[in-house]
């Protein structure tokens, strides 16, 4: 069912300048003519800020304040009401702006702080929320720009909102629909494998840049393989192998030589004879140190042990010398507590009760009975003194259990000092018999023979110096010889090295050759890959143009006049998606007149209108431009700009009447 709104009457005061103004339309079209800035399109802003706190440009940061000399005239209130015929019912609202003054504290003055708006709801003051929701139980606010002014859709929406409204308006196309009007598409499904049209684009021209990036790169590393290859012309690969094996045998000749050379009889034989030497030395050794050197050994063994005795011992001491300083403090710290305890008894034990026997009562101011004083005088001395009783006996327990424990700390004390002489004997007994067998070490050293005073070990220290003089000139004849043979072995390694170095250059050939092979099939498989990737290329964009056909024709269908551009070819041949609105072919950006433009607007408008079930009043400025408006179905107010008009003059359909400012 079609909601009609219908404006009925629109009040201004104090509005961007318009002190006072009724545009009375009763419901009717109606025409409002004047002068540049007389205010025809401050009727519009007016009628938008009503509803949205906006203005005919959908700005909110807008000025509708009264200026004088460009400075804004306080003090005022800026006050809009529209009535409404919604299905047949009325509705007001009203809103109200107001500055706020305050006055502060200690100042005589009201200050500006702010502003106030004020809502109502047919006379009826509300919330802004109340207020609010009462609009939008009405229509929605995009809805409702949309229907209002012919130039809204066009040159205040964002083209993709306008796109996302048409499709809404005429529904989008299924790509089962798209595939099924053209016979060219009937691959696609399989190739999206479940992929949307746009979606497969992406991977295709990802994928594309990929394989241009690695078809740009092969060439390059083909030339940088071809440019190091070695040159092996002049070599016989079969010659070097066995050239090479020939140079292997002749090193192991050479080395088995030099191993001969080194294991000759002669230097064995001597090596022998001086291991013998060697074995007779340590037998005349171990004899000549067999008896003095074992008590020696013995003695040094005694005396260690007995220091470490001594140094347990005087630990001990030590710890227990420790341990009775502990005591000390111990007992002093009691003797301190015993004393403040005897103090605290002796005050104590001093006390005398005291009692007042001058009693009155307290609510008569009289004596009271002598047998009562003397009863009170009684309980109170029983009391003292079993108070005083209790606190000596906590004293003298008190006293009791520090003195035990001085007791205790007592009888430790001579313990230790019982402990400390018998270490400090043992210790004195230790340490006479180290004195004791630091004597007889130092006797016995004096005694002992140095080996070098042996004969028998040092004329066969001379006779093995004699065998290794001897060894050493063998080894020096042999290194001679060793040494000459070694060098016919590094000439012959250097030739081998020479010929491996030739080998390999046929390896790497072969390697290079390879992997130019591997690259060019790479380069053949990309491109392969490549054609197909444009051949799905092709399709997709034979599916958006089918696509594109198909959605134009559909949506130009719902307009009368209107007609839209959905996609842009691009240079690449590919498509890009834009939403231009056509009027006879001429674009709506560029080329196209006011009048058209109005027109073209309208035509909109109508079919807006239908989608949303809406009708609204339009507001139709710069309408002198237009000869004639097509026909619509809603209230329209033209706003036309009349020069000899210097106040707004209002015209109807019917008949004519001249509304001026007040």
């Amino acid at each position: 069912m079609m909601k009609t709104i219908i404006l009925h009457r629109l009040d201004l005061k104090n509005f961007k300048g318009v002190r006072s103004f009724s545009l009375e339309v009763n419901g009717e079209n109606a025409k409002v003519f004047g002068d540049n800035a007389t205010g025809k399109t401050t009727l519009f802003d007016a009628f938008v800020w009503l509803l949205f706190d906006k203005d005919s440009q959908n700005k909110k940061d807008f000025s509708i304040k009264t200026l004088v000399n460009g400075e804004e005239v306080h003090g005022l209130e800026h006050e809009v009401e529209a009535t409404f015929i919604v299905n047949g019912t009325k509705l007001t609202l009203r809103k109200v702006y107001s500055e706020k003054w305050t006055k502060k504290r200690g100042s005589a003055e009201k200050q500006f702080s702010g502003h106030t708006t004020d809502y109502f709801i047919d006379g009826v003051p509300s919330k802004k929320k109340e207020f609010t929701d009462q609009v939008a139980s009405l229509v929605d606010e995009e809805i409702f720009k949309l229907l209002t002014s012919p130039m809204y859709f066009n040159e205040q929406l964002h083209w993709q909102k306008r796109r996302a409204t048409l499709l809404e308006i005429c529904g989008d196309i299924t790509e089962e629909e798209v595939i099924a009007s053209n016979k060219d598409l009937v691959k696609l499904p399989n190739i999206l494998q479940g992929r949307t049209i746009e979606n497969h684009r992406k991977v295709i021209a990802a994928r594309r840049a990929e394989i241009n990036k690695e078809l740009d790169k092969i060439p390059v590393r083909i030339d940088e393989i071809e440019h190091n290859l070695p040159s092996v012309e002049g070599l016989n690969k079969q010659e070097l192998e066995v050239n090479i094996e020939k140079l292997n045998a002749e090193i192991d000749e050479k080395q088995d030589l030099i191993s001969n050379i080194r294991n000759g009889n002669a230097i064995s034989l001597k090596q022998r004879e001086i291991q013998e030497i060697e074995l007779e030395l340590l037998q005349i050794k171990q004899a000549h140190e067999a008896g003095s050197k074992d008590d020696l050994y013995k003695l040094k063994a005694q005396i260690q042990e007995e220091t470490s005795n001594i140094y347990l011992l005087e630990s001990k001491q030590s710890n227990l010398r420790h341990q009775k300083r502990f005591n000390d403090e111990s007992i002093v710290s009691i003797d301190t507590k015993l004393q403040k305890l005897r103090d605290e008894w002796f005050e104590i034990n001093n006390q005398e009760f005291v009692h007042n026997d001058n009693c009155e009562c307290p609510t008569c101011g009289q004596d009271l009975p002598e047998e009562q004083v003397s009863a009170t005088r009684e309980k109170a001395l029983a009391q003292f003194n079993l108070n005083k009783s209790k606190k000596l006996e906590e004293i003298d327990a008190a006293g009791k259990r520090e003195k035990a424990t001085k007791e205790g700390f007592q009888e430790k004390n001579e313990k230790l000092a019982k402990d400390n002489e018998l270490i400090g004997k043992q210790i004195a007994d230790k340490q006479e018999r180290l004195t004791l067998l630091n004597a007889q070490l130092k006797e016995l050293e004096s005694s002992v023979i140095d080996i070098m005073d042996n004969p028998a070990y040092t004329s066969k220290l001379q006779e093995k110096a004699t065998k290794a003089k001897e060894l050493e000139e063998l080894r020096e004849s042999a290194q001679t010889a060793i040494q000459s043979v070694e060098e016919e072995i590094i000439t012959l390694r250097n030739k081998r090295v020479t010929l491996q170095g030739d080998l390999a250059k046929f390896s790497t050939v072969n390697q290079s050759q390879s992997r130019m092979e591997e690259l060019m099939q790479r380069e053949k498989d990309l491109a392969t890959e490549f054609e197909k990737l444009e051949q799905e290329l092709y399709l997709t964009e034979e599916f958006i143009r089918t696509k594109v056909n198909l959605l134009e024709e559909k949506i130009n269908s719902k307009f009368k006049y209107a007609r839209f551009k959905l996609f842009e070819q691009q240079i690449n041949g590919g498509l890009l998606e834009t939403c231009e609105t056509l009027y006879d072919g001429v674009p709506y950006g560029s080329g196209l007149n006011n009048a058209a433009r109005i027109n073209v607007g309208l035509d909109i408008i109508n079919t807006l209108s239908e989608h949303f079930g809406v009708s609204a009043p339009i507001f139709v400025d710069n309408s002198e431009a237009v000869t004639r408006l097509i026909d619509v179905d809603s209230q329209v107010i033209q706003l036309i700009v009349s020069e000899p008009d210097k106040v707004l003059r209002v015209e109807y359909p019917k008949h004519k009447e001249e509304i001026l400012w007040q």
